[in-house]
């Protein structure tokens, strides 16, 4: 098998190229390839300075993450970085496409980097659980300073070519379409200077002469850190930098490192990564399946949900029509979306001639007849069966064929909605969150119908809006609400048996959770579904609506809220919760967090699997990727069911069994065997 790595000669100068598609991952060859280059140029007397390119689509992407976990083969890449550092002669970093992980430290290495303008460079390792392995937690801080090192390594956000300029990560840019040549000639330039090796900076120094850098940084990001390992520990790697020798500072790295990589955290972080790519595969449909064009897409409802699922859409180039039944709820619907752009704008994250190319693609109507030329029309009106066909039955009369007709219902039967048209085959669900313009969760209902080509398309389009796309199979609230009523069941049971409702909540925050049942309540609004009558009070949902108490929107619901909608419990709510425990003779009894969390938890695991019995999530995996993308479980505990393997699957049964809870078939016989879900 030839080496993923050719060398050539150009008249003084080495040129070492990777072509390892797709990302240039540094796998064994491509190390073994890189340190036999860097071999090479130390031999030759005619090579006097050396330029590290990669062609395909992007320099080193990474490490290779298929190794992780397999018995590591020679050379390492602290290893290769070490000698390519250690070279005598210049050695240039030429970098298109992103330069990550690995392939950044690999530039670090490098005595100089040249970049394009489109070029971005990163260290992402904590979005996987661990901190860079290759001294790159010691080169960068002495390249760029701690303050400048801090964001890149315990965020893991790359920066573009740009900034890597400003901040003194990349030496020059250059052409687009000549960075070879660029770099060719930038080596040339360097020959017979100094050799500038960033081990030997004294960048870092900063955090050194102001050590409360290390402090502001952790305020300022600790809700996005929160809960999270790798990230202090990052911050405790770059402090080293400026603390330690190089040798000593990288023997730290190395000892972080590893106690990440053995750890619950990086393993769950990793199962995500790998979990996310397997929710691709649809089980049953080639990867071959032609898919349908779609260039105009049609939204019945302008709502929240109708105006958030547009701007998807919109964002992504692809022209809308939007209907209502009134020219009022139109504009409103509409004028929502603008100032939800604008907004945007506000924050730097588009410009204001973006927000005017987006809504330039809305087309605004109050008739059906315009949704004739659609491909795709998806209607997000109210969660009732009846209404739900009734739309349909109209679609099915004015949509053209072969266009497909989707519906964003959170929990009704797809197949029922489908029966209400004579394409059954190109209906299907398309079940956003909200708001849907901002959440990346999206479940792809299958219907017993449904054709392959209609389900693949909507997975290929769901990258192209920026979603994580999940199938499911047609069951009540599907995977996410399915196993989401399992946990409200029990808590509202929780708070009638004794436990105080902010317990119940803080539990769940404690777990990692952005917030609990109660707050989540609040936030979304208690009236939401409420019959509007007073006198009708059959739950406590019923008594706090008759109460006013809607939730934040109100300034009270389960909780009191001050101006700045921090919240402190209600003693009227607790005499309401009183009051019903009372009549329902529920006996009150102090409830131990620990109960708490086995009953709003161990019953999702077990719906998950119930889930999986009836071949309504293809795999275990699946259901972790519904659950971190829409509904807020933890990153670093991989999804229920990945923390379900995690704590045993015999200790979950063990649990259920305990508090009298329902233990499926399948999950019982899996923790009897030993085994697992993932």
């Amino acid at each position: 098998m030839s080496s993923p790595i050719s060398t050539e000669i150009q008249g003084n100068v080495l040129v070492i190229t990777s072509d390892n598609p797709p990302v240039n991952a540094l796998g064994q060859a491509v190390r073994q390839g890189l340190k036999e280059g860097i071999e090479l140029a130390a031999q030759e007397s005619g090579i006097e300075a050396v330029v590290i390119k990669c062609d395909g689509r992007t320099f080193f992407a990474g490490a290779d993450i298929t190794e992780f976990g397999k018995t590591p083969q020679g050379p390492s890449l602290p290893e290769v970085c070490d000698a390519i550092e250690a070279s005598d002669k210049p050695v240039v970093a030429a970098i298109h496409g992103t330069a990550l992980g690995g392939g950044c430290e690999v530039a670090l290495a490098c005595h100089y980097r040249i970049a394009v303008p489109s070029a971005k460079l990163g260290l992402p390792e904590v979005k996987l659980g661990l901190i860079p392995g290759a001294a790159g937690t010691q080169r960068l801080p002495r390249l760029i300073g701690a303050e400048a090192a801090l964001p890149m390594v315990a965020i893991g956000n790359p920066v573009p070519a740009a900034k890597a300029l400003k901040i003194g990560l990349v030496d020059q840019l250059a052409d687009e379409g000549s960075l070879a040549g660029d770099a060719i000639a930038f080596a040339r330039s360097k020959i017979g200077q100094s050799i500038p090796r960033t081990s030997e900076g004294t960048a870092n120094q900063d955090g050194v002469k102001n050590p409360d850098i290390f402090d502001e940084f952790r305020a300022k990001n600790g809700r996005k850190m929160r809960g999270f390992d790798a990230p202090n520990a990052a911050i405790e790697a770059v402090k080293a930098a400026g603390e330690l020798s190089y040798a000593d500072g990288t023997a730290k790295e190395r000892e972080l490192f590893m106690k990440l990589m053995s750890g619950n955290q990086s393993r769950a972080m990793r199962h995500y990564f790998f979990a996310e790519r397997a929710a691709n595969k649809i089980d049953g449909v080639s990867a071959d399946t032609s898919l349908i064009p779609i260039n105009k897409v049609g939204i019945i409802g302008a709502g929240t949900m109708g105006g958030g699922i547009a701007m998807n859409f919109l964002s992504a180039g692809i022209p809308v029509t939007i209907l209502e039944m009134q020219q009022e709820a139109l504009d409103r619907g509409t004028g929502v979306m603008r100032k939800n752009y604008e907004n945007t704008a506000k924050r730097g994250r588009m410009t204001m001639e973006q927000v005017d190319g987006a809504m330039a693609l809305l087309s605004p109507t109050l008739d059906y007849g315009d949704l004739a030329d659609c491909d795709l029309v998806i209607e997000a009106v109210y969660e009732s069966m009846d209404v739900k066909k009734e739309v349909f039955a109209k679609l099915d009369e004015t949509v053209k064929d072969g266009a497909i007709l989707a519906s964003n219902t959170s929990y009704l039967n797809i197949d029922e909605i489908a029966s209400a048209t004579k394409r059954p085959g190109y209906v299907l669900g398309l079940h956003f969150f909200s708001p849907a313009n901002v959440m990346k969760l999206l479940e792809v209902v299958r219907g017993k119908e449904t054709r392959d080509d209609v389900l693949a398309t909507s997975m290929k389009l769901s990258k192209k809006i920026g979603k994580v796309a999940v199938v499911s199979g047609v069951c009540p609230g599907f995977i996410g609400n399915r196993m989401l009523s399992k946990r409200q069941e029990q808590a509202n049971k929780l708070i009638m048996e004794g436990a105080n409702y902010w317990d119940v909540d803080d539990v769940l925050l404690e777990f990692g959770f952005p917030m609990g049942p109660f707050q989540m309540g609040d936030l979304a609004g208690i009236d939401i579904g409420w019959h509007r009558d007073p006198t009708k009070v059959t739950t406590v949902r019923e008594a706090l609506c008759a109460a006013g108490r809607f939730g934040q929107k109100a300034g009270k619901g389960f909780y009191d809220y001050d101006e700045a909608r921090n919240r402190t419990p209600s003693d009227e709510v607790k005499q309401i919760i009183a009051d019903f425990a009372s009549k329902a003779g529920n006996e009150q009894r102090d409830i131990s967090k620990d109960e708490i969390r086995e009953r709003l938890l161990y019953p999702m695991v077990n719906e998950g699997a119930k889930i999986l019995e009836e071949g309504m999530s293809q795999r275990a995996s699946d259901i972790d990727v519904v659950w971190i993308n829409g509904y807020g479980w933890p990153l670093y505990t991989g999804g229920p069911m990945f923390w379900a393997d995690t704590i045993g699957l015999d200790a979950v049964v063990a649990g259920l069994d305990s508090h009298g809870l329902e233990v499926s078939a399948s999950l019982r016989s899996k923790a009897e065997a030993g085994e697992r879900f993932n």
